[in-house]
């Protein structure tokens, strides 16, 4: 073999492994099958629908779930709430930034620091006692905070992070 063949061919798999290891990137996000009922935009590193991360039910239980038991100033009583982490969210999208702009589907907006997600055991819910919420009753997403665990979440500083019927997240 010549010394050019060789030089191209190792060029030729150093670009194979390049292409691959931005395959192996771009398939942690796969396209949803089902009906997309997020969207992540803003400064993230994973994308799967142009500059976005779109996500269906599927895709979102698929990172992982967390459950909790817990009053909230909205509901009646006590439910048991589950949804996907939203720092499990946040490293799935490869997220940088210091808040999260969460908007609902009326077009209501609130902030969410990133900075104390995990301790604070925030979640983005999507079932309360183990059945789908419909968006006339704040579905299909829900940022929820385990109020009844910890006394010090019981405040309007963490009461005013949570908004129900959430359909998009900005990373700012």
């Amino acid at each position: 073999m010549s010394q050019i063949s060789r030089r191209s061919l190792l060029t030729l798999a150093a670009a194979a492994l390049t292409l691959m290891d931005h395959a192996a990137i771009a398939a942690s996000l796969s396209i949803p099958s089902g009906k997309t009922i997020l969207k992540v935009g803003g400064s993230i590193t994973e994308h799967n629908a142009g500059d976005e991360a779109i996500f269906d039910l599927a895709m979102l239980e698929a990172l992982g779930t967390a459950r909790f038991a817990t009053a909230t100033p909205w509901t009646d009583s006590r439910a048991t709430w589950e949804g996907v982490p939203l720092v499990t969210l946040m490293t799935a999208v490869g997220a940088s930034g210091k808040t999260i702009r969460a908007t609902a589907l009326n077009d209501y907006v609130v902030d969410v620091p990133l900075v104390g997600l995990a301790e604070d055991g925030a979640i983005l819910a999507f079932r309360r006692d183990g059945q789908l919420m419909p968006i006339s009753d704040k579905g299909p997403l829900f940022i929820l905070y385990p109020f009844d665990d910890e006394t010090r979440l019981q405040n309007q500083s963490f009461y005013m992070r949570c908004a129900w019927q959430v359909a998009r997240l900005d990373i700012i």
